[in-house]
């Protein structure tokens, strides 16, 4: 081989070296960029996704949104228990339902009428002994025995008096429950629906309009009162000119009957002052007793229906990562009641405690099953 064929076979080597260490750096290039492909597919999806230092997602409990829907499911427990309850009442009587502040209402007014009786009553009959009283004195003569009996009758009178006028500032406040104020009155509507014929009054609540046979009896009493009262005060002032003319001992009985007297008639007239007959509506003491007596006569002899409802709704709301959010509704009932002969005797007693079967509502819509949305 010549030198000139040994210089061309180096130059072919050194030729293929060249090519094939330009055939590697692309193929280390043409890595680099897959790599670095790869490396920014991956940055990207963890930026889509939580720090690996972060705890997974839980379903988180949350009723701040949706405290109210839960009150649905109970809605729907108070009906059905006032199902059960209409099925349990008397058949041979309608059933009023016990209210305490209609009792104090009906309890006020009856005494308002007995306080009217009696002391319309207690008038004239110390009309009668002022009378005798007066016309002994009248003439000089000796002391009438009618004093003692005057004097002794005062204490009692005020007593009954001032009772009497006590049923007009006691107040009587209802207590609230889980569902809210309107828990009670949520059942006793459910009850009225469920089995009007059943029921003969609701107790608390509209009690009617103003009952105008009572109203008018009332106003008879009292006018019977006035007119007694009226022939009282004439008696008094009839007594007391007639102690300007007395002296000594008769002096001061006279004076000590006419003051005993006097204490009496200040009674009465707080008496008749706390009725309030010449006002309407819920400032006159009268007007409320002749109400309540209406409604008494409405519900005279029929059982009583006591009860005490713990009503509460649940809502609950799922958030997760991946599924969503989603609500779900129940709701519980504790329930007991018992009914009262109109004599306060029991004949039944029951308790009942009812769940609702959660149900789940899809926030982002779609159907519920069942009869969730109508009623």
């Amino acid at each position: 081989m010549t030198g000139q064929d040994l210089d061309a076979a180096r130059g072919a080597l050194a030729l293929r070296i060249l090519e094939a260490h330009a055939d590697s750096l692309a193929s280390q290039r043409d890595a680099e960029t897959r790599h670095a492909a790869r490396q920014a597919e991956r940055t990207a999806l963890l930026a889509r996704l939580p720090p690996a230092a972060t705890r997974p997602l839980e379903g988180r409990l949350d009723t701040r949104q949706f405290g109210a829907a839960g009150l649905v499911r109970a809605f729907d427990l108070a009906h059905a228990l006032a199902a059960d309850v209409c099925a349990a009442l008397p058949h041979d009587a309608r059933t009023a339902v016990y209210d305490s502040a209609t009792s104090a209402g009906i309890l006020a007014a009856r005494s308002v009428n007995d306080a009217l009786v009696r002391l319309a009553d207690e008038l004239a009959r110390r009309n009668k002994e002022m009378q005798r009283y007066i016309e002994a004195r009248t003439p000089p003569g000796a002391v009438s025995g009618t004093l003692a009996v005057a004097l002794t009758v005062v204490p009692a009178m005020l007593r009954a008096s001032a009772d009497t006028a006590a049923l007009f500032k006691s107040d009587v406040t209802a207590s609230g429950m889980a569902y809210g104020e309107g828990a009670r009155a949520l059942f006793v509507s459910a009850l009225a629906e469920a089995c009007p014929q059943r029921i003969a009054g609701l107790g608390g609540g509209y009690l009617g309009e103003l009952d105008t046979v009572q109203h008018e009896r009332l106003l008879g009493k009292l006018r019977a009162l006035a007119a007694h009262r009226a022939d009282y005060a004439n008696r008094i002032g009839t007594l007391q000119r007639l102690l300007d003319a007395a002296k000594g001992d008769e002096k001061r009985d006279m004076a000590a009957v006419a003051a005993a007297a006097g204490a009496v008639l200040k009674a009465v007239d707080a008496f008749t002052d706390a009725l309030r007959a010449g006002e309407t509506g819920d400032g006159s003491a009268l007007t409320n007793a002749a109400r309540y007596l209406g409604y008494a006569q409405r519900t005279e002899g029929a059982p009583v229906l006591d009860f005490d409802l713990r009503l509460e709704g649940m809502s609950i709301v799922q958030d997760k990562l991946f599924s969503g959010q989603k609500l779900r509704l129940s709701a519980i009932a504790l329930l007991w009641y018992r009914v009262h002969g109109a004599d306060g005797s029991l004949r039944l007693a029951r308790t009942a405690r009812r769940m609702a079967e959660p149900v789940e509502v899809d926030l982002r819509g779609g159907p519920v099953a069942g009869g969730f949305w109508q009623f």
